[in-house]
């Protein structure tokens, strides 16, 4: 009966850990302030709570089920329960938390990009001098400085294709009408 304990503790508190913090980790994180910070196992990325509490839940669920329908005896449910919460967990942290940690999670725009794209001058770029374009990048748009490629006046509302970038200038030249 002690390990049937032992078995619901761990899937019960697994599964609160998973619904509270679901619904109130943000917050609850934001009002202690970084209070529990020293818990955190950053060196050991496999030991992040998702992975463990995921583990445990599993454990404890697999122990009840093996418990209750099968005639096993209590060492070999045990160990089958471990065995259950480390292949569960493992693959949590296989399957979801590794790939969501190498994710590239930006929106950031490569200026290096930007040659060979087309654009409008929002404001009239001087033959010598620094002028406005307005370039379509993925679903919106962004204006940039531009300068004239070909050192001649380029006047807004005018098609450009962007030739080169350096310093953070974009140099374009008047697109052909062809």
């Amino acid at each position: 009966m002690e390990l049937e304990a032992i078995f619901w503790g761990c899937f019960v508190g697994g599964a609160l850990y998973a619904i509270i913090s679901a619904l109130l980790g943000d917050l609850i994180g934001h009002a202690l302030g970084g209070i529990l910070d020293f818990l955190s196992l950053d060196g050991h990325p496999w030991m992040n709570p998702t992975t463990l509490v995921g583990g445990i839940t599993a454990f404890g669920g697999a122990g009840l089920l093996l418990m209750h329908y099968t005639a096993i005896g209590a060492i070999i449910v045990l160990l089958l329960a471990i065995i259950s919460g480390v292949l569960i967990g493992g693959g949590g942290y296989f399957l979801y938390v590794k790939p969501m940690s190498e994710s590239e999670n930006s929106i950031a725009l490569s200026e290096k990009d930007l040659t060979g794209k087309i654009a409008e001058v929002l404001t009239a770029i001087p033959a010598i001098g620094y002028g406005e374009v307005l370039v379509k990048v993925g679903a919106g748009n962004t204006n940039q400085i531009a300068a004239s490629f070909d050192k001649e006046a380029i006047p807004g509302g005018t098609r450009v294709v962007i030739v080169e970038v350096k310093d953070s200038t974009l140099y374009v030249s008047k697109l052909d009408p062809y």
